[in-house]
């Protein structure tokens, strides 16, 4: 029997090592692919952490700037953060201040150009922000239509009632009085009680002689 166990086990040795010549770079090209993948995968997570701490080290002369009101260091510091860590928080809040240094100084162009940055690179929440901004500026320059189509892209429950009050503003700007009274009621229905919101589509609503 054991001689016969013996001949049985040389056979399966000589068929695995006949399968290692014929499949052995596959195998040793799997096993590789799988180092290199969970290299990788902790290498990200790796650059994930150092790519957040730098990041929020480059928002600290923008946070300067903006208390000093230093429009061009702040402008200078959110186009770095910008240009280096683009799908992070920081250069979205970043974008977002100077946006509205921006606005405040007659800058319109420069305003619109770093909130459709926002919206196109920004984290959900202040993508929906800056589309609210982006909307206002718009209006500003009387472009009513353009307003509209931004405020129409919004998908997140959470800027329902501030898109409604925006649009009716939208639509009072334009002579549009029944179309800016129901966007006022629907901001009034979609706010929370104690949304700020709420209160102020109320004024503006009553002062439009109330929903009619």
């Amino acid at each position: 029997m054991s001689g016969q166990y013996d001949l049985e086990e040389q056979e399966r040795i000589a068929e695995l090592k006949a399968w290692w010549e014929d499949n052995r770079w596959f195998v040793i090209g799997a096993i590789v692919a799988a180092i290199v993948a969970f290299g990788g995968w902790k290498g990200w997570n790796h650059y994930k952490r150092t790519s957040a701490e730098d990041a929020s080290l480059m928002f600290t002369p923008v946070a300067d700037a903006v208390k000093a009101k230093d429009t061009k260091a702040l402008d200078t510091g959110a186009q770095a953060l910008m240009a280096k860590h683009p799908g992070s928080f920081r250069a979205s809040e970043a974008a977002l201040y100077s946006a509205k240094a921006a606005f405040d100084a007659g800058k319109n162009a420069e305003a619109r150009e770093k909130l459709e940055w926002v919206v196109k690179n920004g984290p959900k929440e202040l993508q929906g922000v800056a589309r609210l901004r982006l909307a206002a500026v718009l209006m500003d320059e009387k472009k009513y239509p353009e307003a509209l189509t931004v405020l129409d892209q919004n998908k997140d429950e959470a800027f329902v009632a501030l898109v409604a009050d925006l649009r009716g503003d939208v639509m009072l700007s334009q002579g549009r009085l029944d179309e800016a009274r129901a966007s006022y009621k629907l901001a009034i229905e979609k706010a929370e009680p104690r949304n700020p919101v709420k209160q102020v589509a109320e004024v503006k609503l009553n002062a439009l002689g109330g929903a009619q």
